[in-house]
């Protein structure tokens, strides 16, 4: 599999113009070549030429298991030594010296200016674009493992769901969801829980705040299988949240649904995120969903396809991608509804449970 993905990314820089592509994130080297070491402050990378041709330049330590990874080439440095000298002899070689050179976009800022230093006259550029668009078709042993992680996701929502009462805290709850999911085989990643107003906030960082009757509770969460990602989100209530929060849940439910239904083979992303966003707007709360509808998901927790204005990319076999519209009320609660959705040639298909059409109520 990684032979064919190192194959893809050389055919895609040779059309583009680009020599070399280097690879430095565990995602990365690991979607390529098997080989998700993380180099920490040490110089690595995994260098692709655009004839096919790779490197590797890393850590003594880690050369064994580069060499287990099927990687012919690794040129290995012992702390202490200089790296940039052996990336200097792989310019020599590859006849890099003046060329079009792309990184991944998280490359560290002290590899790429030393890297530039070593080759003034060479030309860099951003490369998260080939990568991206390769991680973003999914193959389908991808696709299994993101159904297998998305079940387990939706397993510990059941188990935890019941539980709930008035007087546990935020964290209380999350450490209830990871041991769920840890029980099951997923390697918890996250979980945001935010309860009452806290849920006015996506990206609350969970607290010691008590769930108190007639709130409304946000349940974000996942964790990964086999390198893979899940991430779902849940509302629910503790008791009775009141006639305003009912029908603010049952507007995102008709706005998540709506990015659904769209959601289509050959349908541009921003056409799933406006669907999504009609719904909300018409019902007068578009000021209060500040965010786009989805992102991709796969080994990473955000990569392509994103679902927002401007990304015209259509949908095609192969994207997996989260559907969660939400809308959010300071001082008082929010309500975000969230599906991972991979898409396949004959339409889309849920990695998840579909979501209660009523607001969920837990009784203390």
């Amino acid at each position: 599999m990684q032979g064919n993905r190192i194959q893809r990314l050389a055919q895609m820089i040779s059309d583009a113009g680009v020599d070399a592509y280097f690879a430095r994130t565990p995602v990365a080297m690991g979607y390529l070549h098997g080989f998700p070491e993380d180099g920490h402050e040490r110089f690595l990378t995994l260098a692709v030429r655009a004839n096919g041709d790779v490197c590797m330049i890393c850590p003594a330590l880690s050369a064994n298991q580069a060499q287990r990874a099927g990687i012919k080439d690794v040129r290995a440095w012992r702390d202490g030594e200089q790296p940039l000298s052996l990336f200097a002899g792989l310019a020599q070689d590859w006849g890099l010296k003046s060329g079009v050179l792309a990184v991944d976009n998280d490359l560290p800022a002290h590899m790429l200016l030393g890297m530039q230093e070593v080759l003034p006259a060479a030309l860099f550029k951003p490369g998260g674009a080939f990568l991206g668009e390769m991680m973003s078709r999914k193959e389908s042993g991808e696709i299994d493992a993101l159904r297998a992680a998305g079940k387990i996701a939706d397993e510990a929502f059941d188990e935890v769901y019941p539980q709930l009462r008035a007087g546990m805290t935020e964290r209380e709850v999350a450490r209830m969801l990871f041991g769920a999911m840890a029980a099951r085989g997923g390697n918890p990643t996250f979980a945001i829980v935010a309860t009452g107003a806290n849920g006015a906030e996506p990206h609350h960082e969970t607290d010691d705040t008590k769930l108190a009757t007639g709130d409304v509770v946000i349940l974000d969460f996942g964790c990964e299988w086999k390198g893979y990602l899940s991430d779902i989100t849940r509302v629910v209530a503790i008791g009775d949240p009141g006639d305003k929060a009912r029908e603010v849940y049952r507007i995102v439910h008709a706005s998540h649904w709506a990015g659904r239904t769209a959601a289509q083979p050959g349908v541009p992303c921003e056409m799933v995120d406006q669907a999504a966003r009609d719904v909300i707007e018409a019902a007068g709360y578009g000021p209060q969903f500040p965010h786009r509808t989805g992102h991709g998901i796969g080994l990473l927790g955000h990569e392509e396809p994103y679902i927002v204005s401007g990304n015209q990319t259509p949908l095609a076999a192969g994207h997996c991608f989260s559907i969660e519209p939400g809308i959010y009320l300071p001082g008082e609660f929010g309500v975000r509804i969230e599906n991972i959705i991979a898409m396949q040639s004959e339409g889309p298909e849920s990695m998840n449970v579909d979501p209660s059409p009523e607001l969920l109520e837990v009784h203390p």
